[in-house]
């Protein structure tokens, strides 16, 4: 990839989720609450989905990493929509 900035966000989107997955799971280690449990993960999700962004985008720019991308979004907001329904259903 030619364009520093470019790279610069996919790696802070990367961050930002990764701090959020490990911030989510610390919370749900203290209070216990199942839906930071589902949230935590689904974040973690995220994240492996943006460092499939970056090495698609910035790392190998001759692989395509576009189904794994997808899948691990799909499978985030899956677990996260999984764990809306099981807590309303409490």
């Amino acid at each position: 990839m030619n364009n520093p900035g470019a790279a610069a966000v996919y790696g802070l989107c990367l961050l930002a989720s990764a701090v959020c997955a490990v911030m989510l799971f610390r919370t749900w280690l203290r209070a216990g609450r199942p839906l930071l449990l589902w949230s935590a993960l689904c974040f973690g999700l995220l994240a492996a989905n943006n460092l499939f962004v970056v090495l698609d985008m910035v790392v190998f720019a001759n692989i395509d990493f576009t189904l794994a991308r997808q899948a691990t979004a799909l499978i985030a907001v899956s677990i996260l929509l999984y764990g809306f329904v099981w807590e309303s259903d409490r």
